[in-house]
Protein backbone atom coordinates (compact mmCIF):
# COMPACT_ATOMS: atom_id res chain seq x y z
CA UNK A 1 0.00 0.00 0.00
CA UNK A 2 1.37 3.40 -0.99
CA UNK A 3 1.61 6.23 1.48
CA UNK A 4 -0.33 9.38 0.77
CA UNK A 5 1.84 12.12 -0.73
CA UNK A 6 3.14 14.56 1.82
CA UNK A 7 2.06 18.11 1.09
CA UNK A 8 4.62 20.86 1.24
CA UNK A 9 4.75 22.62 4.60
CA UNK A 10 2.79 25.84 4.65
CA UNK A 11 4.13 29.08 5.99
CA UNK A 12 2.44 30.61 8.98
CA UNK A 13 0.39 33.45 7.56
CA UNK A 14 1.18 36.94 8.84
CA UNK A 15 -0.32 40.09 7.37
CA UNK A 16 3.10 41.26 6.15
CA UNK A 17 3.89 37.83 4.66
CA UNK A 18 0.55 37.70 2.88
CA UNK A 19 1.07 41.25 1.61
CA UNK A 20 4.51 40.36 0.23
CA UNK A 21 3.10 37.25 -1.49
CA UNK A 22 0.27 39.31 -3.01
CA UNK A 23 2.65 41.95 -4.34
CA UNK A 24 4.90 39.26 -5.83
CA UNK A 25 1.94 37.49 -7.44
CA UNK A 26 0.64 40.71 -8.96
CA UNK A 27 4.10 41.60 -10.26
CA UNK A 28 4.48 38.12 -11.79
CA UNK A 29 1.12 38.55 -13.53
CA UNK A 30 2.01 42.00 -14.92
CA UNK A 31 -0.46 44.00 -12.82
CA UNK A 32 -0.25 47.74 -13.44
CA UNK A 33 -0.37 50.75 -11.10
CA UNK A 34 -0.09 48.67 -7.93
CA UNK A 35 -0.71 50.69 -4.77
CA UNK A 36 -0.38 49.38 -1.22
CA UNK A 37 -2.22 51.26 1.52
CA UNK A 38 -1.60 50.60 5.20
CA UNK A 39 -4.87 50.34 7.10
CA UNK A 40 -3.26 49.87 10.50
CA UNK A 41 -4.82 52.37 12.86
CA UNK A 42 -7.37 53.38 10.20
CA UNK A 43 -9.60 50.32 10.12
CA UNK A 44 -10.26 47.13 12.06
CA UNK A 45 -11.14 45.19 8.89
CA UNK A 46 -7.58 44.57 7.66
CA UNK A 47 -3.95 45.65 8.00
CA UNK A 48 -3.35 46.40 4.32
CA UNK A 49 -5.19 47.19 1.11
CA UNK A 50 -3.76 46.60 -2.35
CA UNK A 51 -5.22 48.18 -5.48
CA UNK A 52 -4.04 47.23 -8.96
CA UNK A 53 -5.09 47.27 -12.61
CA UNK A 54 -5.28 44.63 -15.26
CA UNK A 55 -5.51 45.58 -18.93
CA UNK A 56 -8.68 43.56 -19.62
CA UNK A 57 -11.46 41.66 -17.89
CA UNK A 58 -9.66 38.43 -18.80
CA UNK A 59 -6.40 39.57 -17.18
CA UNK A 60 -8.18 40.85 -14.05
CA UNK A 61 -10.01 37.52 -13.60
CA UNK A 62 -6.84 35.51 -14.28
CA UNK A 63 -4.80 37.55 -11.78
CA UNK A 64 -7.49 36.98 -9.15
CA UNK A 65 -7.59 33.24 -9.83
CA UNK A 66 -3.81 32.85 -9.68
CA UNK A 67 -3.52 35.03 -6.58
CA UNK A 68 -6.09 33.05 -4.60
CA UNK A 69 -4.52 29.75 -5.70
CA UNK A 70 -1.02 30.90 -4.68
CA UNK A 71 -2.21 32.10 -1.26
CA UNK A 72 -4.02 28.81 -0.66
CA UNK A 73 -0.93 26.77 -1.65
CA UNK A 74 1.58 28.84 0.30
CA UNK A 75 -0.36 29.75 3.44
CA UNK A 76 -3.53 27.68 3.40
CA UNK A 77 -5.49 30.94 3.21
CA UNK A 78 -8.97 30.62 1.74
CA UNK A 79 -9.87 34.01 0.28
CA UNK A 80 -13.34 35.39 -0.29
CA UNK A 81 -13.70 36.61 -3.87
CA UNK A 82 -16.37 38.82 -5.43
CA UNK A 83 -16.71 39.95 -9.05
CA UNK A 84 -14.38 37.47 -10.75
CA UNK A 85 -17.06 36.34 -13.19
CA UNK A 86 -17.40 39.83 -14.67
CA UNK A 87 -13.78 40.94 -14.28
CA UNK A 88 -14.31 44.71 -14.10
CA UNK A 89 -13.63 44.92 -10.35
CA UNK A 90 -12.58 41.89 -8.33
CA UNK A 91 -12.47 42.08 -4.54
CA UNK A 92 -10.29 39.53 -2.74
CA UNK A 93 -10.52 39.37 1.05
CA UNK A 94 -7.70 37.39 2.64
CA UNK A 95 -8.59 38.53 6.14
CA UNK A 96 -5.48 40.64 6.80
CA UNK A 97 -5.16 42.09 3.30
CA UNK A 98 -7.93 43.35 1.02
CA UNK A 99 -7.13 43.33 -2.71
CA UNK A 100 -9.01 45.27 -5.38
CA UNK A 101 -8.25 44.41 -9.00
CA UNK A 102 -9.73 46.74 -11.62
CA UNK A 103 -9.87 47.46 -15.28
CA UNK A 104 -8.34 50.98 -15.59
CA UNK A 105 -11.63 52.73 -16.50
CA UNK A 106 -13.44 51.25 -13.50
CA UNK A 107 -10.62 52.16 -11.13
CA UNK A 108 -10.59 55.73 -12.40
CA UNK A 109 -14.35 56.00 -11.87
CA UNK A 110 -14.32 54.80 -8.25
CA UNK A 111 -10.94 56.29 -7.17
CA UNK A 112 -10.89 53.95 -4.19
CA UNK A 113 -7.39 54.87 -3.03
CA UNK A 114 -8.46 58.45 -2.33
CA UNK A 115 -10.93 57.18 0.26
CA UNK A 116 -8.19 55.54 2.35
CA UNK A 117 -5.12 57.70 1.78
CA UNK A 118 -4.21 60.99 3.32
CA UNK A 119 -4.58 64.03 1.06
CA UNK A 120 -0.79 64.16 0.56
CA UNK A 121 -0.59 60.48 -0.41
CA UNK A 122 -3.49 60.77 -2.86
CA UNK A 123 -2.02 63.92 -4.43
CA UNK A 124 1.33 62.14 -4.93
CA UNK A 125 -0.40 59.34 -6.87
CA UNK A 126 -2.60 61.56 -9.02
CA UNK A 127 0.20 64.06 -9.59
Amino acid sequence: MRAAPVSAPRETPTSDGILAAILTSLSDDKAEDVVEISLRGKSEMADHMVIANGRSTRQVAAMAEKLTDRLKQRFGVISKVEGKEIGDWVLIDTGDVIVHLFRPEVREFYQLEKMWMSAAEAAAITG
